[in-house]
């Protein structure tokens, strides 16, 4: 009787521990899930918001790091078969075009109802985290050497001493370039005929049309290239290395351009996903914007606000842009730079 009694014990005993190490490799498992996130935003400015999911999550992030335009053609090309669950960072615009094309599934954080409504799609799509200011960014050493002032136009951009002095982004591959389209669409009047006319002027001043947004700015910064169109992150990142450069804002505005992130359609890890979108939309991952002077301001009104970034925001005209138009135009208007601007 004492011997059945001891051996039902280590079978319990056994079960037991069974039991935990199973819960304990459950939560282990659970600790290792991994999100898989393509993102427009340079390394240095992600890592530490990803960073900041894990720690608060457990949840690792892997993420490959590309312009908007390949983010959006990667992810189009790979919508029967999706490699990522996430779209983090990237003018709306991109955005737009992906609920276009069909590839993202609606999703609506808890703080959905705080987030203002130009900064989100109606219908759950994507949510903007950050409001970004496209701004101009010039070589003081270039503008002393020509005696000029800063430019703080539109149509500075076209004065002959620039001729072959400007980079800018690629509209083929770059988010950024479609924002640059857009604030000279909207600065023109929403009038596509000068548009195009302006868009040609510019090309004549062009050096080079770099693949992603921030490309051209080690050329400005090291004096090679004159002046450049850049999303001010890349901007700021430039001058706190200690360059001798002046960022400006145009006079008659820029399009209003939100960062935004949005669930792949039919992702692997749809719980993950939407912890992110919860967290890109909190005011733990804003936060961390004016911690690490990141240098675009957060959608949540809860979240703290960056004051050298909310100084140039002041400074700037923001024009809203109708992202559903966009999103219908936003090919067309990349094929008409191609075929009668660049060509």
């Amino acid at each position: 009787m004492s011997r059945t009694w001891s051996t039902r014990g280590k079978f319990a005993g056994r079960l037991r521990h069974a039991l935990v190490l199973a819960a304990a490799m459950a939560a282990s498992a659970v600790g290792a899930q991994t999100l898989n996130v393509y993102t427009a935003w340079p390394e240095s400015l992600a890592q530490p918001l990803f960073d900041g999911f894990t720690q608060q999550t457990g949840i690792k992030i892997d993420f490959i790091r590309m312009s908007s335009g390949e983010m959006l053609t990667r992810a189009t090309a790979e919508r029967n078969n999706p490699r990522a669950d996430v779209m983090f960072g990237g003018p709306g615009d991109t955005y737009a075009a992906a609920k276009e094309a069909g590839i993202l599934e609606p999703y609506k954080p808890a703080s959905w109802d705080k987030i203002p409504d130009h900064f989100k799609d109606k219908d759950g799509y994507y949510v903007g985290f950050a409001a970004n200011l496209l701004v101009f960014m010039t070589n003081n050493a270039f503008l002393k050497e020509k005696g000029l002032k800063p430019p703080t136009s539109w149509a500075d951009l076209l004065d002959p001493a620039y001729k072959g002095q400007i980079q800018t982004a690629d509209a083929r591959t770059s988010g950024t370039a479609i924002t640059r389209i857009l604030s000279i669409y909207y600065a023109m009047g929403s009038d596509e005929a000068k548009l195009l006319d302006y868009q040609k002027k510019l090309h004549a001043n062009i050096q080079s049309y770099t693949k992603a947004g921030g490309g051209g700015t080690v050329p400005v910064a090291m004096g090679q290239a004159a002046t450049g169109i850049f999303h001010i992150p890349e901007a700021m990142a430039t001058r706190q290395k200690g360059y001798d450069v002046v960022i400006t804002t145009p006079r008659e505005g820029v399009a209003a351009a939100i960062e935004a992130v949005a669930i792949i359609k039919n992702p692997k890890n749809r719980e993950l996903a939407r912890k992110f979108v919860e967290y890109a939309a909190s005011p733990a991952m804003q936060n961390l914007f004016a911690k690490h002077g990141t240098g675009v301001l957060p959608t949540h009104p809860d979240a703290i606000v960056d004051p050298t970034a909310a100084e140039l925001a002041r400074q700037a005209k923001f024009m809203r842009v109708d992202l559903d138009w966009v999103g219908k135009n936003r090919k067309r208007l990349v094929e008409q730079w191609v075929n009668e601007v660049i060509r």
